[in-house]
C-alpha cells in the first residue's frame, strides 16, 4: 500500500550529533515531523523512520508485531551510530517506549533519551481480554489526535487493530522488566492532561530506570500528542537544550534534508 501523504519517513544529514525519533502506536512520522525539522535546522543528523504497518491503512498494521516496530528503530540506531559520534533517542507514547528499550539494550551507544508521554502499559479491563478478544473482534476505536490546540490534527489510524494492541501489551510488559537497564541521562516530558496515556505511566518509568541524570517537565497546555500541541515549542527547545548540554556542538544550521 502507498504511504499516506505526510506520513513519509524523514532523514536529515547534519553534524556529528544524531537523534533518532520514534513515533507512536497507530501514528506516523507526521506527529514528530516539526520536532525533527527543528533539530535538523540546528545542525543535528536526524532519523525519523516509519514503523512497519503504520502510515498506510490499519489492515497492514494488523499483520505486524512489536518485534517489527522495534527492529526498524534498532536498525536506524545502528546506522546513526556509524554516522555520528553521539546519538540520542527520543519518542512519543509507544515511540518513547521504543526509545527506552534502545537505551536499555544499547548502553553507551546511546548518549541520552528524551521521551514524551511514554507508554508503560495498556490500561483498562479490556487489556486483559485482548488475548481472546483479538480473535473475535478485529478493531476498536482509534486513539489518534488527542490534541488541545484548535486546528491541529495527527495523521493516524481511526481504528486500533487488536492483534497489534495485544502485541503492544506484550512489548510494554517486557520493557518494564528492562527499564532498570536504562542508565543514560533522561528527559521526560508529560502532559498534565492526557486522554491516552495516564501520568502513572511516566511515574512508573521514572521509578524503574537507573538513570541518575533525570529531568521531568510537566506540559500544562497539551494533551497526548504534545509534539503537535500548544507546548510543542517547549518540547523542541527543552530537548535541544538537553542534547546540547550532553553534546555541546548544537546550534549551527544544517544541510540538506531528505523526506
Amino acid at each position: 500500500m502507498p504511504v499516506l501523504p505526510g506520513a513519509e519517513p524523514y532523514r536529515h544529514e547534519g553534524g556529528e550529533v544524531g537523534v533518532l525519533l520514534c513515533h507512536g502506536f497507530t501514528g506516523s512520522p507526521q506527529s514528530l515531523r516539526p520536532w525533527a525539522e527543528h533539530h535538523a535546522a540546528r545542525g543535528l543528523t536526524v532519523s525519523l523512520p516509519l514503523l512497519p504497518g503504520h502510515g498506510t491503512r490499519w489492515e497492514d498494521m494488523q499483520l505486524t508485531t512489536w518485534q517489527d516496530w522495534y527492529a526498524e528503530v534498532d536498525r536506524e540506531l545502528r546506522v546513526l551510530t556509524e554516522r555520528c559520534s553521539r546519538v540520542f533517542v527520543a519518542g512519543l507514547s509507544m515511540g518513547g517506549a521504543l526509545a527506552l528499550r534502545l537505551a536499555a539494550r544499547h548502553g553507551e551507544r546511546v548518549a541520552g533519551a528524551v521521551v514524551v508521554n511514554p507508554a508503560n502499559r495498556v490500561h483498562g479491563l479490556s487489556a486483559y481480554a485482548l488475548p481472546v478478544a483479538r480473535h473475535l473482534v478485529r478493531t476498536t476505536k482509534g486513539i489518534a489526535s488527542d490534541i488541545a490546540k484548535p486546528g491541529a490534527a495527527e495523521l493516524g489510524y481511526d481504528r486500533v487493530p487488536l492483534h497489534a494492541a495485544h502485541s503492544l501489551r506484550t512489548f510494554l510488559r517486557r520493557l518494564d522488566g528492562e527499564l532498570p537497564q536504562v542508565t543514560q541521562p533522561l528527559l521526560l516530558l508529560r502532559s498534565a492532561r492526557d486522554h491516552v496515556v495516564p501520568a502513572a505511566d511516566s511515574a512508573r518509568v521514572l521509578s524503574r530506570v537507573s538513570s541518575t541524570d533525570v529531568t521531568e517537565i510537566v506540559l500544562e497546555h497539551s494533551y497526548h500528542v504534545a509534539t503537535l500541541d500548544k507546548d510543542a515549542d517547549r518540547v523542541f527547545e527543552e530537548s535541544l537544550a538537553f542534547i546540547g548540554r550532553l553534546a555541546p556542538i548544537v546550534g549551527k544550521e544544517g544541510t540538506a534534508a531528505v523526506g
